[in-house]
């Protein structure tokens, strides 16, 4: 079994890289933050390059023209006189704040004719995990495919009498929010039936340049994580299509999607790319107003903690998998305020700050609960943005739940959901047989060498820097 301590020389790291990523033919009241003011097979056609319009440089850096205001700025020209269908959800809006869905319903020579709802519906008011089903939309009269429901990806006849389908889904930069996975198998969907997909890019709110975690095993690719790469990904939505585009097997999703790479080939996608952002930016500095994503992430704030504590506080009480963290307390600081299920948060305080992780620091919260009785726990600062690594503490927080709990919560419960997210076997292995004594630090310097390798790689994919 690989360990985080094997010497590895740099041909073995990028014959990792391929095998893990799958990019290149394998089969990869709130805290105290800022608001925003105001969000090929041989003998086959050649491959058709992914589309993308041309960005004309902004008139002024902010705010950032997000695909649909670039889209708007252009006439319309890459929908006009097309019937469409529209991928999208409560944040799928334009710089004012306004639904995509009904700029494209008033868009001249546009032609509007169903709406397809991701993991939450089309106005986010759908429990997590909980299956939709297809009706139609009060407000506009278009029928609304669930892609949450009896299927996920679009069948034929949701797909019939549509020329192109828009995408605009706000992403976290987390893998394990199924959003890409939304259009990834939208995508092979219009592929497969000679439907144009038209994406809408969007900010990655935690910038370009913070790529950290696991990568994803093979055999834990799904809907949760359907694309092998590392936990915080680096990519803005439209680059992800580009890599799912013109790269072998990326579009392969074991049991739900099959695509032929001559398929791939000749389906048509085109990126709208926005205007005026950068790698750089964070969120906060877009310009933009945040619109809730899911009922849990809320605010900036929020996206931020789920790359940092989402995956140290797993738990699935119906498989009886618990690490023994939770995060929030009461309603408030979602991913962002942490306790444990049976440690005072003192005891946690005292261990969170003896990790010294870089660009992090602590402090104790309490809050009104539900009996009247004060919920107290621990609020994670981010002191230094460039020094945080956004996974690392999620890592640190798996080995503490090993020390706090000494039956050592990995050797209980079925772990098939927690591998579906986090992704790594090996470092799982190493949990349930090492438990308190794994070397986390020694593993995120591993898991930081293969990401050196697909930042380094992903480049050819992207739209800003």
């Amino acid at each position: 079994m690989p360990g985080p301590n094997r010497s590895l020389s740099p041909k073995d790291l990028l014959a990792c890289f391929v095998l893990l990523l799958g990019l290149f033919g394998c089969s990869a009241s709130q805290p105290p933050t800022r608001p925003a003011q105001a969000a090929a097979t041989r003998g086959s056609a050649p491959a058709a390059k992914a589309a993308v319009q041309p960005a004309a440089k902004a008139e002024v850096p902010f705010p950032v023209m997000l695909g649909i205001d670039v889209l708007e700025s252009q006439g319309f020209a890459a929908v006009k006189g097309k019937r469409i269908g529209l991928l999208t959800h409560p944040a799928g809006v334009n710089r004012r704040g306004e639904s995509t869905i009904d700029v494209l319903r008033r868009a001249p020579g546009v032609k509007l004719v169903a709406l397809f709802g991701p993991e939450h519906g089309i106005y986010g008011n759908e429990k997590a995990e909980v299956k939709i089903g297809d009706r139609t939309d009060p407000r506009t009269g278009l029928r609304v495919y669930s892609l949450y429901g009896q299927f996920r990806k679009p069948t034929k006849e949701m797909l019939k009498g549509l020329d192109a389908m828009v995408v605009d889904l706000q992403d976290i930069g987390t893998r394990s929010y199924t959003y890409v996975s939304a259009m990834l198998y939208t995508m092979a969907a219009c592929f497969e039936h000679h439907v144009e997909v038209i994406v809408l890019d969007r900010p990655n709110p935690l910038g370009g340049n913070k790529v950290d975690g696991p990568p994803l095993d093979p055999q834990w690719k799904s809907y949760v994580g359907a694309i092998r790469v590392p936990y915080v990904h680096g990519l803005t939505i439209g680059e992800i299509a580009r890599m799912a585009k013109e790269s072998p097997g990326v579009l392969q999703v074991p049991k739900a999607i099959n695509v032929t790479e001559a398929v791939r080939a000749k389906g048509k996608l085109t990126v709208i790319p926005m205007r005026g952002w950068r790698r750089n930016m964070r969120w906060s500095e877009t310009g933009l107003a945040w619109v809730p994503t899911s009922p849990m992430i809320q605010n900036f704030s929020a996206v931020v903690g789920y790359a940092m504590t989402g995956l140290g506080t797993y738990h699935d009480l119906n498989s009886r998998f618990d690490i023994g963290l939770r995060h929030g307390v009461g309603v408030n600081y979602a991913f962002r305020g942490l306790s444990h299920k049976t440690v005072k948060s003192d005891v946690l305080e005292r261990e969170l700050r003896a990790l010294k992780l870089p660009g992090l620091s602590y402090r104790r919260i309490s809050v009104p609960g539900k009996n009247g009785k004060p919920e107290t726990g621990v609020f994670v600062e981010i002191s230094d943005w460039d020094d945080w690594n956004p996974v690392e503490l999620s890592v640190h927080l798996m080995v503490l739940g090993c020390k706090l709990d000494p039956r050592n919560p990995f050797r209980t419960g079925d772990a098939s959901g927690f591998l579906r997210h986090m992704g790594s076997s090996a470092f799982y292995e190493t949990l349930k047989r090492d438990g308190a004594r794994t070397n986390a630090a020694a593993w995120v310097r591993e898991w930081q060498t293969h990401n050196a390798i697909y930042r380094q790689q992903s480049r050819k994919f992207w739209l800003y820097y």
